[in-house]
């Protein structure tokens, strides 16, 4: 079985991956990468982390001093965060971040962890202007991209790759400065070497 596809569901149904517990994406705490960068500069705001799903990542960014928040498209996801999690229940919101114009520009950070690799390639445009039109003017968003992922052979995503040269293409605007880029040290278990921490300022 391909490692994100749901039994008898479409692999983009996300809620059933929660119900049936296929949620492999899911190693029960923040993203390394993540974690050693906050904790390197520790930020300051409002923060959004898309694609949430238990919400260990927001959980790290309010423990950091942030005002964070979390939004997902899988109702039962919403709800184990905030079981997981009862103390920042708050935080997390059920939700399409492509359906969000009550947050428009409204965060000073966006959060990338295994959203982007979720979605199809054909919506990757549809997630740059997403986040671009929820960060503030001058907001950073800093991602975890997936660069390479380790697939079963015949498996096609997701999650689904960005390789760096598609990750440049994307981001190839007026609209966003690369402020930092490197292959992270700390990663989740088999993900060493896999991914990449881009940190993207939104220009205007």
């Amino acid at each position: 079985m391909p490692r994100f596809l749901c039994a008898h569901h479409r692999m983009t149904d996300w809620e059933s991956c929660y119900v049936e517990g296929h949620t492999p994406w899911d190693k029960g705490i923040p993203s390394p990468p993540l974690t050693a960068w906050v904790g390197k500069y520790r930020p300051e705001g409002k923060a959004l982390v898309p694609g949430c799903g238990i919400g260990h990542d927001v959980v790290m960014l309010a423990q950091a001093g942030m005002d964070a928040h979390g939004v997902d498209i899988a109702t039962t996801a919403v709800q184990r965060a905030q079981a997981t999690h009862p103390d920042h229940a708050a935080r997390f919101h059920l939700g399409d971040l492509f359906a969000l114009p009550q947050w428009r520009a409204s965060f000073d950070y966006v959060f990338e962890h295994t959203c982007l690799c979720a979605l199809p390639p054909s919506m990757r445009q549809d997630y740059v202007r997403a986040v671009h039109a929820l960060l503030k003017p001058g907001g950073l968003l800093v991602g975890v991209w997936f660069i390479n992922p380790d697939m079963e052979p015949g498996e096609s995503g997701p999650p689904f790759g960005l390789p760096v040269p598609e990750l440049d293409q994307l981001f190839f605007s007026s609209e966003w400065t690369v402020i930092e880029d490197y292959v992270p040290e700390s990663a989740y278990e088999g993900r060493a070497g896999r991914e990449r921490l881009r940190v993207l300022r939104k220009q205007s």
